[in-house]
């Protein structure tokens, strides 16, 4: 199965193509803006199916339909709700809500086996009503408010708003709460940011991600970089990397 992914953002991409793996499937190509994928397709043969972002940087993924027959398969991986996704969705195989939920992911993708056409055609859309319809809809991404940690028997539910940071350790991914305290989650740091508010949540180094609502201090460090001081964390410097420390301030404002 020929399988690609366009998706603007790439730790997004990469999560979801280890999600794939896990079904067995291979997605090799990842592709993350209009002009990228019109030029992809026009040097290779079409792939049996797609994932497909609706909001990439330089536009709107359909603007490829517009520019080439396409004859993939589709589903759609999006943070568009419900409503906004009816204008399209009798045309695509199924559609994904973000953060992608590893069930339906296989539910999608048994539902793609079930539907293999026998003799493809190109996809058709209603541009002009879907454009209508995300002009109405919700745009905005849904991001992750809590997690869920078992702790034994128990499970304990932590909201985003309560952690300082996340940070990684001796490979595994824990998440550093504002009463001073450590949960162990099954996740990795790239998934995390493709998981977490870009507004409250930045990752300052290959260990660290921060929330700026709960920073203390920032101190110039050594070697043109910063140290992030945090209210409880105090097990290790939470430094930002050289060449972060420009994006960080601009995340900052």
């Amino acid at each position: 199965m020929n399988v690609i992914i366009i998706e603007d953002e790439k730790p997004a991409a990469r999560l979801l193509q280890r999600k794939l793996q896990k079904l067995g499937i291979e997605a090799t190509t990842m592709l993350h803006s209009v002009e990228e994928s019109l030029e992809w397709f026009g040097q290779n043969p079409q792939p049996d199916l797609i994932f497909l972002d609706i909001q990439l940087s330089d536009g709107l993924s359909f603007e490829i339909f517009e520019a080439t027959p396409i004859t993939s398969a589709v589903i759609f991986t999006t943070a568009y709700d419900e409503y906004a996704l009816r204008a399209f969705k009798l045309n695509s195989i199924d559609y994904l809500l973000k953060p992608i939920d590893e069930d339906d992911l296989e539910i999608a993708v048994n539902k793609y086996k079930e539907r293999l056409p026998k003799q493809q055609e190109p996809v058709s859309l209603d541009f002009d009503q879907i454009k209508r319809m995300l002009a109405g809809g919700t745009a905005e991404k849904v991001y992750k408010k809590r997690f869920t940690i078992k702790m034994g028997q128990h499970l304990k539910m932590v909201n985003v708003e309560d952690i300082e940071c996340f940070y990684s350790e001796n490979k595994g991914t824990y998440a550093h709460t504002t009463d001073n305290r450590d949960y162990l989650l099954e996740t990795t740091l790239e998934q995390l940011e493709a998981e977490l508010d870009p507004k409250q949540f930045y990752r300052v180094s290959r260990k660290f991600i921060v929330s700026v609502t709960v920073i203390k201090d920032i101190l110039v460090y050594t070697n043109s970089r910063l140290k992030v001081v945090l209210p409880t964390y105090k097990d290790d410097e939470v430094i930002v990397s050289r060449e972060r420390v420009n994006d960080f301030k601009d995340w900052l404002g």
